[in-house]
């Protein structure tokens, strides 16, 4: 698959910071490559990427490029300046994936002088990190995948997004929302297993669970 490169502007600013040639200003950057984007979660939904990467893939030219602008990455500069992206994992995978090899960014904070210690203890006590795995077990910091796209299949994952887009429940801004659903899942319905002709069957469970008492005090929760 044949790589694009697709520009971005941004807006003038006195903040400016470097990283490896990129120039970062007033929060943002013009772009990065996705190669170079470090995770701060280990794990992705495997559907969900498919799915994003099918709609970028069927646009070209201006309309792929606004589709991208819409979405820019959050990161932060960690130890040593690397860019880890906070938010966005699924469309920075589904991007690659697409041949798309640079994106847009918004600098959220610059750690670059922290230790790996205390850099990750930032991350978590801001909820910009989530150290589980698609067991939903806690995993050291240090294991981190150092790629993106070396993220592993959390099927819940996939899961929860597509029960709130079948309106089992309300979009949030609560930091970690997804993850918070998948695990509800994940204690409530057995391991589907990659098994794709079961999984809108899956998703229709997953409705009724989200608008069941079971599912009281999770974000967006949407009683019938």
């Amino acid at each position: 698959m044949t790589s694009q490169h697709i520009a971005f502007s941004v807006g003038a600013s006195q903040t400016r910071l470097r990283h490896e040639g990129h120039e970062i200003q007033g929060g943002t950057v013009k772009d990065v490559k996705l190669e170079d984007l470090r995770p701060t979660q280990f794990t992705h939904g495997e559907r969900e990427v498919e799915r994003k990467r099918k709609e970028y893939a069927a646009l070209t030219g201006h309309a792929l490029q606004m589709a991208i602008a819409e979405k820019p990455i959050p990161i932060v500069l960690g130890p040593k300046g690397a860019p880890f992206a906070t938010d966005h994992h699924h469309v920075a995978m589904a991007l690659h994936r697409a041949g798309i090899d640079r994106a847009p960014v918004v600098l959220l904070c610059d750690f670059s002088s922290m230790d790996p210690a205390g850099f990750w203890l930032e991350l978590e006590n801001r909820r910009w990190a989530h150290p589980y795995d698609a067991k939903g077990e806690r995993q050291p910091f240090n294991t981190m995948p150092e790629h993106i796209h070396q993220t592993t299949d959390d099927e819940n994952r996939s899961l929860a997004a597509f029960v709130r887009d079948a309106g089992g429940y309300e979009k949030t801004t609560v930091a970690l929302e997804e993850f918070r659903w998948a695990d509800f899942f994940r204690h409530h319905l057995p391991r589907l297993g990659g098994k794709d002709d079961k999984f809108d069957a899956r998703v229709k469970r997953g409705v009724e669970l989200a608008h069941s008492e079971l599912a009281l005090g999770l974000p967006g929760y949407r009683p019938r």
